[in-house]
């Protein structure tokens, strides 16, 4: 599989998203019952992949990560640091960059239609999120909050009206994006294709 991107744009967009997710985990969030407070983050982890991709998307979420765990404020409620990675909520970050990569990759593949692209690219989002996000979520409340399954999937079940929503919101923007911006998300095309576009055989 072949894709033309500029590498300054995509190092751009990357910084952006991974900021971008780093400004709705700033924002106040609602506690609920739990460790797990409710935030924007996966609204900007999902729209990360669907309007950059599977390869971009998973690289702007691993950024924030990857700052965040390094010291900068930006996780929840402005925590900061490793000791965030080794806490109850650890197995949500871990999700995030899965999640994006995983929503971008479906995306990638969507045709390009007004309702069909909304309703595809939520169903990617919510997809992405219930196997990731969840799943590594509470694999981390089983592993550092000493929960069993079924408790943390009891914490973990307040979050699922809200990713509905969030993912909603998200499928709508990506829209949105993609029909200003056509050339926003590169379509993965065949090597063979590439190469005779480019005057080259293929083999």
């Amino acid at each position: 599989m072949s894709t033309r991107r500029n590498p300054g744009t995509d190092i751009a967009l990357i910084a952006a998203f991974a900021a971008l997710v780093a400004v709705c985990a700033l924002l106040p969030a609602i506690k609920v019952a739990g460790p797990v407070p409710i935030t924007l983050q996966t609204f900007a982890v999902l729209l990360s992949g669907a309007v950059l991709g599977a390869r971009r998307g998973f690289l702007a979420v691993l950024l924030y990560v990857a700052a965040g765990a390094a010291g900068l404020p930006i996780f929840s409620g402005g925590a900061a640091g490793l000791a965030v990675l080794t806490g109850p909520t650890a197995g949500y970050l871990v999700g995030f960059p899965l999640a994006a990569g995983l929503c971008g990759a479906i995306v990638e593949r969507l045709p390009r239609r007004s309702l069909v692209s909304a309703v595809a690219i939520f169903c990617a989002g919510l997809a992405s999120s219930a196997i990731f996000i969840h799943t590594c979520g509470m694999a981390g409340l089983v592993l550092r909050a000493d929960l069993t399954w079924g408790q943390a999937w009891d914490v973990d079940k307040i979050f699922w009206l809200g990713d509905v929503l969030k993912n909603v919101a998200m499928a709508l923007v990506a829209t949105a994006v993609h029909r200003a911006f056509p050339d926003m998300l590169a379509r993965p095309v065949a090597a063979g294709a590439a190469r005779q576009r480019e005057g080259t055989p293929a083999a």
